[in-house]
């Protein structure tokens, strides 16, 4: 992709497109910003743009600043039907996202993970499997440090292990994985694409490039998942916790083995007693790290001495504490109702649950039977309070607690077995993002200890 001194646009000043506006700029584009929020808001980053002479519009898009470009990045929380983006679209104006952008620079190997729940966990320990193999390895996307951060320190023989959201791929052409992974695919993100349908699809652009040289990886248990084989060009791998596979991961007798191919034999890795993770989602999770790893060459004693060492991801079922007999788990990182339940189900029962945030047009109905059998009462908080009252209302006591915090002294005054945060919705309606709801539940619980009484 040549770039210097054509006019190129960002749109929407988050990590990522803070990061293309730079690397854009340092490649000899001619680079403006565009973001809908003011200037004030984005007071700590401007200066920096401007000192490498980056031109930026921010409280609103103007569309002569998109018609005047001759490319346009977008950040992955930028809607693609975003009236100014529809609009230069019908002048053949080519829109592409920065891991559209990446692709065209990342050197070497890419392993590349998406699903709707389970990704970070995941790419974090296909990050760690393959470090601990001695190769060379790098882990960014949609995990924290955007994808084309990562293009300067990328080499030919080493690997950039990417975790990727729907939003980044809809607006992927060439971007090729290696080794590609979708974990399974729930609904989710509906107020943004609309059908579930929709949402498919734009995960499914994980594989669209790749050919019979390359390797994807599916959960032969989630049906979403398990339905894209039919189009894909490449070679198909399977990971199974309820059957064995023709070739890929599966439990065997309590084991995790690998089967290279159908011609293979299974070859022993680690005990499921082995896994550090609570839950039978992080056994999926495991299957999925240890497919990926196996294919990129990383052998099965260094995958279970990784696999034995990993903790658990920050905000994804996190203990925090036991106070007065009551065990905290932070999990903000459960944007949605599928890993809501995942989480549920890790635990016997005796769970005060704190659901909410804004909401994005799930069905909370289906966890119904799930909240009767395993849980005490839920703490409804946030934007999504109501309508999750409306849907769950007689499968289990419900308190209306409207913030995080007042949800954490209630649940915490009554609770006697176990104690989960829980969104099931995603931060943005009283958060940043759910790193910040994450660190704001565990400041609420740490300052518990100083408490005398649950009370």
């Amino acid at each position: 992709m040549e770039i210097k001194g054509k006019k190129v646009l960002v749109v929407g000043l988050g990590k990522s497109g803070l990061a293309a506006a730079l690397f854009l700029r340092h490649q000899g584009a001619q680079v403006t910003v565009s973001d809908v929020r003011s200037a004030d808001v984005l007071a700590k980053d401007i200066p920096a743009l401007i000192d490498e002479g980056i031109a930026v519009e921010a409280g609103g898009h103007g569309l002569l600043t998109f018609r005047r470009q001759d490319l346009i990045v977008v950040s992955p929380g930028v809607p693609i039907d975003t009236p100014e983006l529809v609009q230069v679209k019908k002048f053949g104006l080519p829109i592409i996202g920065e891991v559209e952008l990446a692709a065209h620079y990342l050197r070497g190997h890419v392993l590349a993970i998406t699903g709707s729940n389970g990704k970070t966990t995941t790419t974090s320990l296909c990050g760690e499997i393959l470090k601990a193999a001695k190769l060379p390895t790098q882990v960014g996307g949609n995990i924290g440090v955007p994808v084309i951060a990562l293009v300067e320190d990328s080499r030919e023989d080493g690997w950039s292990v990417l975790e990727v959201s729907s939003f980044q791929l809809e607006t992927t052409y060439e971007f090729h994985p290696e080794i590609a992974v979708i974990l399974n695919i729930t609904p989710d993100h509906l107020d943004r694409h609309g059908t579930f349908e929709n949402y498919a699809a734009a995960k499914e652009r994980i594989f669209a490039r790749q050919t019979a040289d390359d390797a994807l990886v599916l959960n032969a248990d989630d049906e979403a998942a398990k339905s894209a084989a039919a189009r894909a060009s490449s070679r198909i791998f399977w990971f199974s916790r309820a059957k064995v596979v023709r070739q890929g991961a599966f439990v065997h007798n309590g084991v995790i083995a690998f089967r290279a191919s159908e011609q293979s034999a299974a070859e022993p890795v680690l005990k499921v007693e082995e896994i550090p993770l609570k839950g039978a989602h992080n056994v999926e999770n495991v299957l999925a790290a240890v497919c990926a790893a196996r294919l990129a060459g990383v052998d099965a004693e260094t995958i279970r001495a990784a696999v034995m060492q990993f903790q658990a991801v920050e905000h994804r079922l996190e203990f925090v504490a036991t106070i007065h007999g009551v065990e905290y788990y932070n999990d903000s990182k459960a944007t949605n109702v599928d890993a809501a339940m995942k989480a549920i189900a890790a635990f016997p029962g005796g769970i005060h649950l704190i659901l909410g945030g804004k909401d994005k047009n799930p069905d909370y109905r289906q966890m119904r039977a799930l909240l009767t059998e395993r849980v005490k009462a839920v703490y409804t908080i946030g934007a999504a309070a109501d309508k999750i009252f409306t849907h769950i209302d007689g499968a289990v006591p419900i308190v209306t607690a409207g913030t995080l915090e007042e949800a954490v002294a209630r649940a915490g005054a009554v609770a006697q077995a176990g104690e989960i945060l829980k969104a099931a919705c995603s931060s943005f309606d009283q958060f940043e993002n759910y790193e910040h709801r994450g660190r704001v539940f565990k400041e609420t619980v740490q300052a518990r200890r100083g408490e005398k009484t649950l009370a």
